[in-house]
């Protein structure tokens, strides 16, 4: 175990230095080539940042309204057929769209259920088995300019449907 943990904190520092040897013996400026991307990865920032910035508000005014309890609660018979709880209704939602708001959700249902309950079990495993899809899907296809989205939608929802199967499943196996 102690090598496992002594290769890990060693491995970050091996691949800067072959990167850096690497481009020595092509004879390429490392910090100018340093330099050059960070530049572009500024520009990358700030052209994502509108869109970052319109989903957190998004999803922190639907949080402090009440509306993802409200919805919770309005769908919440027709989601526990499928055995999901209507508590983690909100967080499935909240999931698709924010990783960190998801991740608010799913501390309070720790602190309200615990995370040894169905309910904590069921949100951890939920957390791995799914995707921030709005969030990726805008941030990826708006910096490349993707205007035809085509069949990623559809397949990232049948994926986050099964990654929700999926944690049923395994949370009903525990």
């Amino acid at each position: 175990m102690k090598i496992i943990l002594y290769l890990s904190d060693m491995l970050i520092p091996l691949v800067i230095f072959y990167i850096v040897c690497f481009a020595v013996t092509k004879k390429t400026s490392v910090y100018e080539s340093f330099v050059v991307g960070t530049k572009d990865g500024i520009k990358t920032v700030a052209g994502v940042m509108p869109t970052l910035i319109g989903l957190m508000m998004a999803v922190g005014v639907l949080r402090a309204s009440g509306f993802l309890e409200f919805l919770g609660e309005l769908l919440g018979g027709a989601v526990e057929v499928t055995g999901v709880p209507k508590e983690v209704f909100p967080v499935i939602l909240v999931r698709m769209v924010s990783s960190s708001a998801a991740t608010g959700l799913v501390l309070d249902i720790f602190k309200n259920y615990g995370t040894d309950s169905y309910i904590g079990i069921l949100t951890s495993i939920l957390m791995s088995c799914t995707e921030t899809i709005f969030y990726t899907m805008s941030v990826y296809f708006m910096t490349v300019k993707v205007t035809k989205t085509r069949w990623t939608l559809a397949g990232a929802l049948i994926s986050t449907a099964a990654g929700i199967g999926a944690s049923v499943f395994l949370a009903r196996m525990i």
